[in-house]
């Protein structure tokens, strides 16, 4: 039986409730002689600024730099609103996400069947809707320098974020959205602003060149962003994979979160490159949704996005595409028997708690593997 090293960081909110089903995943996978994981954790975003005064310790990063792969709960909060700026919890994030090289992070959009009538539009716009957001994540303007506010003088200040983007950094994250296109329907949509934007100019230049260079089996279309949101809520089913950078992945992913029913449903995976030696690559799972510090610990929150997640990670980072595929079944079934947290009830459903929902997938994920 394999073993994983797995670094779970719970975080804030929410994360600690929605990380404890994780763990009965693993429990599930390890008595099952399925797959064995090996766990450490550690504090980041507002809890680890109470006990550390940072976001993210140094002894943390060295265990997400020697894991296999890095869990990820929630971060933030309004009880951190007004902590130095280089150390608000979200910082912590974003370090994971830089010194990990995690450049392509992979955002999923489907909606189940049993759930086409919890999304805001209507249900022949949603279901059966399976596309993939691909986001830019270690570029563009939430890392660009400059990034200052400066005092004017009379009451003025001025404040300057910068997009900066390089040729290779484009240029990687095309070929993860072909490659990804061509194990689905073979389209990519680049979105980007270059009517506006020179970082856009370029960002469809590069699109274009990777794509004429090695993936003319795949469809190409490109979009300004704008109208990309627009189309993602006039008709989502006629995307398949799209790409674009890093403040637009931001923004285009939560539009595709309201299409599934609910925040609580999109898990994600950020992954780095392969290394050439090991043939692995540094990669942390996240679900979409933040900290919901409102409703911490009533035990309501959705699992399902966590556990999703960790799906992600099983095909993604540990080659084990058929057990991705049996949780992705054992969460489409719990969901059909009408089994609902609060973020998705409907009417005639049976309103569960976090850890009910949990429980009643890794059942389901049982009864699959009996």
């Amino acid at each position: 039986m394999a073993t994983y090293k797995l670094l779970l960081l719970p975080g804030d909110g929410i994360g600690p409730e929605v990380m404890a089903e994780v763990k009965r995943l693993l429990r599930f996978y390890a008595d099952k002689g399925i797959a064995s994981f090996a766990t450490e954790e550690g504090l980041v975003g507002g809890c680890c600024y109470d006990a550390y005064k940072v976001s993210i310790t140094e002894e943390t990063m060295a265990k997400a730099h020697a894991a296999d792969a890095v869990i990820f709960g929630a971060c933030g909060g309004p009880k951190w609103d007004n902590v130095p700026y280089d150390a608000r919890p979200e910082a912590g994030l974003l370090r994971l996400r830089k010194d990990l090289g995690l450049f392509a992070n992979i955002r999923p959009a489907i909606c189940y069947p049993a759930l086409a009538d919890s999304s805001s539009l209507k249900r022949e716009v949603v279901e059966g809707l399976d596309i993939i957001i691909l986001r830019e994540l270690t570029g563009g303007v939430y890392f660009g320098e400059p990034k200052t506010i400066t005092d004017l003088g009379n009451g003025q200040k001025r404040a300057i974020d910068t997009q900066v983007y390089d040729t290779y950094e484009i240029d990687r994250i095309a070929r993860v959205g072909f490659e990804l296109a061509r194990t689905r329907r073979k389209k990519v949509t680049s979105m980007e602003k270059r009517n506006v934007m020179k970082t856009g100019v370029l960002w469809r230049e590069v699109v274009g060149e990777v794509h004429s260079r090695g993936y003319t089996d795949v469809e190409l279309e490109h979009m300004l962003a704008d109208a990309g949101g627009m189309q993602l809520v006039r008709w989502p089913k006629q995307f398949d994979v799209i790409v674009t950078d890093n403040l637009f992945g931001d923004m285009l992913s939560d539009i595709a979160a309201m299409l599934t029913g609910s925040l609580g449903m999109l898990p994600s995976a950020s992954l780095g490159e392969v290394d050439p030696k090991t043939k692995r690559r540094k990669a942390l799972y996240e679900p979409v949704h933040g900290s919901a510090p409102d409703i911490a610990g009533k035990g309501i929150a959705n699992p399902i996005a966590m556990l999703a997640s960790f799906g992600m990670a099983l095909r993604y980072s540990f080659d084990m595409g058929k057990e991705a595929d049996r949780l992705d079944a054992a969460i489409a079934a719990v969901l059909s028997k009408g089994l609902r947290t609060a973020d998705i009830k409907s009417d005639g459903a049976r309103t569960v708690s976090t850890s009910e929902m949990g429980e009643a997938i890794v059942g389901e994920l049982a009864r699959l593997h009996a």
